[in-house]
């Protein structure tokens, strides 16, 4: 689905999402990995582990898997879950809103005729 609107915040485009049977299994799954090793990391913890050389690697092994884990859980939910959505934005030159206000896009006006407007969003030139 699109829309010909060109204004600023328009929807350009919007996919729905796929929500698959397979991926929602597949959280679940993850999600049951994630509380075994949230689990044994906080056993860990209250048991003392950390106290020695090796048992600090292992709480930080399994906080680092855990981590990953929530990675692969909240990629997946956002491929499988979430829609494809584009909105219009606004174009602007890559300098412009570092040198100028967008107040002042369209120059300083000097005098009443076209040519007494000065632009002055020239990037050499002009800096705040």
């Amino acid at each position: 689905m699109s829309s010909s609107g060109s204004t600023y915040g328009d929807i350009h485009r919007y996919e729905s999402a796929r929500e698959s049977t397979s991926a929602a299994i597949g959280i679940v799954l993850l999600t049951v990995i994630e509380v075994v090793f949230v689990f044994l990391f906080t056993y860990g913890l209250v048991s003392g582990w950390g106290l020695t050389d090796l048992g600090n690697m292992f709480l930080g092994g399994v906080l680092a898997v855990i981590f990953i884990d929530l990675a692969f859980i909240l990629a997946l939910y956002r491929k499988e879950f979430l829609p494809d959505v584009m909105i219009v934005k606004k174009r602007r030159r890559k300098w412009e809103d570092l040198y100028i206000r967008e107040e002042d896009v369209d120059g300083t006006t000097l005098g009443d005729g076209a040519w007494d407007t000065v632009k002055r969003a020239i990037y050499p030139y002009y800096k705040r």
